[in-house]
Parts: structure tokens; sequence; C-alpha cells
């Protein structure tokens, strides 16, 4: 005959503590696919000022390439007849001053320097009769 002890669940299988939660959920927010890039092959930086696309389109020429810019989404599209197709969009959340953005197509890699819209103020002033 062979005895074994009855040992209850909750002695051995804890719950984890709420510092291994914290550390679980910050590695997997590190770690994980970032959501916010549309798809592989493209890096998105901001600052206050501007926004900042790095996108690779090897194979193509500048003359190829349409980028159109209406509040704040920016179209980037491939022309007719070109080696290889691209289709893109992104939504951004401030509008986009066209004027002071620029693009850049060096070594296969576009840069798009997206500058933010400047807040205009909306403040009038009274004349105190």
């Amino acid at each position: 005959m062979i005895f074994a002890p009855v040992i209850r669940r909750a002695a051995y299988a804890q719950a984890p503590r709420s510092a291994d939660l914290a550390l679980q959920r910050f590695l997997m927010g590190a770690l994980a696919e970032p959501t916010t890039a549309p798809s592989a092959g493209c890096t998105v930086t901001q600052d206050d000022k501007a926004t900042t696309l790095q996108l690779d389109v090897p194979g193509l020429a500048r003359e190829q390439l349409q980028i159109s810019i209406e509040g704040n989404v920016v179209r980037l599209q491939s022309v007719e007849g070109a080696p290889r197709q691209v289709q893109r969009a992104w939504e951004l959340a401030a509008d986009i001053d066209a004027a002071q953005s620029s693009a850049k197509l060096e070594n296969g890699v576009l840069t798009l320097t997206l500058a933010k819209v400047e807040p205009a103020s909306k403040a009038t002033t009274l004349t105190i009769q």
C-alpha cells in the first residue's frame, strides 16, 4: 500500500504577485509588435514639431512616387508603369502643414518629414468702454 500526502491546490499554486504582473505587462508591451506602424519597413518617429516617416521603397525613383497631404492624412502611391506598386496611407493625430513638410528619397529609403500645423490663437481682445 502506498500513502501519498494530500496537498491543497492553494498551498502550491499561488496567484502571481502584483510586481510580477506589472513586469509581465511591461515586457509584453515592450516586446510586442507596434500597432501604430502600418506595415513592415516603415519607421515612425514624432516630436513636438513634426512627425517623420521612413519607408523602404527599393527600385523606385522619385518620379515614380506621388505624395498627397489632406488635413491629417498622408497618401503615398506609385505611378502607373512603375516597376513596383506602392499604395499606403497614414492618419496622424494633428493636421499637417504641407508648406513646411519635406520628402527625401535616398538609397531606396523615402523620408517624409511632416510638420505639424501650429495652432492659431483664437483669442480676441475687447476694448473697455
